[in-house]
């Protein structure tokens, strides 16, 4: 049974950081792109960033702005997500995103509360 777990969330203050992490277990991942999204209260749950499998090629969304960086450890089943320069509004739960195939799978998600 494929389950991604997060963690790395918390409370920080503007302009802090934090490194979010996203293991992975249930089978081999290292060809299958994974991915972060994000919801905030209110709102509708956004696209965040992807990597891709081996090659290891990213997508961001615009508002990351190069405050984002996505990254993996194939050996670990883990995706990370460095979050730098935090701001209020990126307060949201961030969920873990596996795509397998014709399936894809979401984590419980991670609660990231940033204080003004």
């Amino acid at each position: 049974q494929v389950q991604l777990i997060e963690s790395g969330g918390g409370l920080v203050q503007a302009g802090g950081s934090l490194r979010l992490s996203c293991a992975a277990s249930g089978r081999t991942f290292t060809g299958d792109p994974m991915g972060w999204y994000r919801q905030a209260a209110g709102k509708e749950r956004e696209f965040v960033a992807r990597i891709r499998g081996s090659g290891g090629s990213t997508y961001y969304a615009d508002f990351v702005k190069g405050r984002f960086t996505i990254s993996r450890d194939n050996a670990r089943n883990t995706v990370y997500l460095q979050i730098n320069s935090l701001k209020p509004e990126d307060t949201a739960i961030y969920y873990c995103h596996l795509v397998a195939g014709t399936d894809d799978y979401w984590g419980r998600g991670t609660q990231v509360t940033v204080s003004s």
